[in-house]
């Protein structure tokens, strides 16, 4: 932290006790709140020029309103998450990797504080009662709070950034995540309405790869994008952006992703994209794509293309409709063409690991590995006789 930011740190908290004391009357208005961080800059900061003062108001003002210390890791372009655990430990993720800073919270109240005015503009609340929240912030961040009882250190707030403009296949061939070759083949197959699911664990980068395959898509379809909290922003101009919703406190108003997977199929689109699918809404998704919906694109928490497979499977049969195992297997091997497995190296880098095509095996689906990161050696080979090749070859893009 610089030497001004440092010193904008300690003015807010100088104003945070003036406030407390009854020294700051009437700091609730914008214009006040300015005025008295202007006295308090230039009663103990009265060497600075008047350029560098004013500047140090705007700084202090920015850190005493939305979030505080943390604004400036927000507004930082190299910060990709926030991740504060008590009012004391704020780390950050750089390219990757974790790190401490050396910023802090004076009292959980004041951490509470500022998840309070996070929160209040989005129409979500943690109490006591309710002591989880998942938001999603004006500029497509996604916001996750834990408050005592749950976290036993103090709340904790998880801020994942989000680009305005999410990162197209040239970008993820830039920075190493996948080959040019392969980038031009998962183009090829989501141009061929091949229904791909993408796999990984947290962090791994799936839905950013999400984002950059459906940037492959042919302008002049309509896409319905469906996501528990938007951070999808695909190019194409005929876009239609789904949303679910929590109950509210009264515990009514709940609209899930199954619903919105169910009314997605009334909107007539030609691509469905869900930001991943973790429960119910695997079978209404597999119904729509062994009916005629074709190229849609998701992803899943999974370890690898065949253990993708086997949790959209189980997924699927949290449903509750009582469909024979064998049944939802058939549904799965019917549905997707291409499974791509992603994993984030110990380095912080992501990286395009295995692309399998899906293939009907003996009680249900299998997959036959198309590509493979092997000791950091690229290992291909081409589309079977399948469902994929022929997808391909309709298009044109064979290889």
């Amino acid at each position: 932290m610089d030497p001004l930011e440092q010193l904008a740190e300690a003015l807010r908290r100088r104003l945070i006790e003036r406030a407390r004391d009854g020294a700051a009357a009437g700091a609730g208005s914008g214009g006040s709140l300015v005025d008295d961080v202007r006295e308090l800059v230039d009663s103990e900061a009265p060497a600075l020029p008047v350029d560098e003062r004013e500047a140090l108001t705007a700084r202090v003002v920015r850190l005493a309103t939305g979030l505080g210390p943390l604004e400036p890791l927000l507004a930082d372009p190299a910060v990709d998450e926030v991740m504060v655990n008590g009012p004391g430990d704020v780390y950050v993720e750089r390219s990757g990797r974790i790190e401490r800073t050396g910023l802090s919270f004076g009292a959980e109240a004041e951490l509470m504080h500022s998840i309070e005015r996070v929160l209040a503009p989005l129409g979500r609340r943690v109490d006591e009662a309710s002591p989880l929240c998942d938001a999603r912030l004006p500029d497509g961040s996604r916001v996750n709070v834990v408050i005592p009882p749950l976290a036993l250190d103090g709340p904790c707030l998880t801020i994942r950034k989000f680009r305005t403009m999410g990162f197209s296949l040239d970008d993820l061939v830039g920075n190493g995540t996948l080959p040019r070759g392969l980038a031009d083949f998962l183009a090829s197959c989501v141009a061929a309405r091949a229904a791909v699911l993408v796999s990984g664990g947290t962090g791994s980068g799936k839905t950013t790869t999400l984002g950059a395959l459906s940037g492959a898509i042919p302008d002049g379809e309509r896409i319905v994008t469906i996501e528990d909290a938007a951070e999808l922003r695909l190019r194409q101009r005929h876009v239609v952006r789904l949303e679910s919703r929590p109950a509210n406190v009264e515990g009514r108003g709940e609209v899930t992703i199954r619903q919105l997977v169910r009314n997605a199929l009334r909107m007539r689109p030609d691509r469905i994209v869900v930001g991943e699918v973790r429960g119910a809404e695997a079978l209404d998704m597999l119904m729509a794509l062994n009916t005629g919906h074709e190229g849609s694109l998701t992803t899943v928490h999974a370890n690898s293309p065949e253990d993708a497979l086997r949790r959209v499977e189980t997924l699927a049969l949290m449903a509750g409709l009582g469909l024979p195992h064998r049944a939802v297997r058939e549904q799965v091997a019917g549905a997707l063409d291409l499974v791509i497995h992603q994993a984030r190296a110990a380095d912080g880098s992501r990286r395009v690991e295995s692309v399998a095509e899906v293939v009907r095996a003996p009680g249900g689906a299998g997959t036959r590995e198309l590509y493979r990161l092997r000791r950091g050696r690229p290992l291909w080979r081409p589309p079977g006789g399948g469902e994929l090749a022929a997808r391909l070859e309709l298009v044109g893009a064979a290889a």
